[in-house]
């Protein structure tokens, strides 16, 4: 079986029931930016990188399709549970009761259930051999960390951690370069692919570039946020108040005078509901 028929079998037999059991556990208005649609687009860069990897032949045989898929779909479900950095291990777990309510073996999937209560450990190592399930997921996982949406998630799960938006910029940078590096050492072979999401971590990165300049002299909670720093304040707005961000996109809440702000949520509007 190619690995395109074995990633429409995996679709066709654990796509709707990974979704619904999302959707009954995932409280999507408690963290919005860890939801169901974080978790669709990670299985679709997944889908990519496995293919390319299948077509180079770079992927280890022992890859199933079917559990990256579950995979995906589950890593983050533990921040219903745990923002923190324990999230996978509470992911882990329910992962566990999602296998045991469909009827599948836990012990068939100890590869996944492993993959996602680590799919969090950014200290990488250097890459040998063969790519594997843990290896797709993690990078996967990294790819949907750039461009506007990537400014986004990154805003609102530290700003939901407590970190100073005077010290949000420094970190996300420093973070999104460790993750951009391994995905360029890992993926050498494919200059279009690194080219392509190179684009989406410049922008990101020029972002919280232009952040931090802005807020040595910005001042947080003023009435009339602008540039940059603005658009994450008016972010961190919603998070406080526990606002939808879907209806303030759709709404067009941030039609602002700021053409920096306007321009970002824009952008963020359009890589969301593309």
């Amino acid at each position: 079986m190619n690995l395109n028929v074995s990633i429409e079998f995996a679709e066709n037999s654990y796509k709707k029931i990974l979704e619904d059991f999302f959707k009954t556990v995932y409280d999507e208005k408690s963290l919005y930016s860890h939801g169901i649609d974080h978790h669709r687009r990670v299985w679709r860069y997944a889908k990519e990188l496995a293919l390319l990897l299948s077509d180079k032949q770079l992927i280890d045989d022992s890859f199933s399709p079917s559990g990256l898929i579950i995979a995906c779909y589950l890593h983050d479900i533990g921040m219903s549970v745990d923002r923190g950095i324990i999230h996978g291990h509470h992911s882990r777990e329910i992962c566990t009761g999602f296998l045991e309510k469909n009827s599948l073996r836990t012990a068939d999937w100890v590869d996944v259930l492993e993959a996602i209560e680590n799919h969090d450990n950014k200290e990488y190592k250097t890459f040998s051999g063969k790519h594997n399930l843990p290896s797709v997921l993690s990078v996967a996982d990294d790819l949907d960390a750039f461009g506007f949406a990537g400014i986004y998630r990154y805003s609102e799960i530290y700003l939901m951690r407590g970190i100073n938006p005077s010290e949000l910029g420094h970190l996300v940078i420093k973070n999104a370069r460790k993750r951009f590096e391994n995905f360029r050492i890992s993926y050498d072979f494919s200059g279009d692919l690194i080219m392509k999401h190179k684009t989406r971590f410049e922008i990101l990165g020029n972002f919280f570039n232009e952040y931090n300049e802005q807020a040595t002299t910005y001042t947080f909670g003023s009435q009339h946020p602008s540039g940059y720093c603005g658009a994450i304040e008016l972010l961190n707005n919603l998070i406080c108040k526990n606002h939808s961000l879907t209806d303030f996109l759709m709404n067009k809440g941030y039609d602002h005078h700021d053409k920096i702000i306007k321009r970002f949520f824009d952008e963020l509007k359009s890589e969301l509901f593309e």
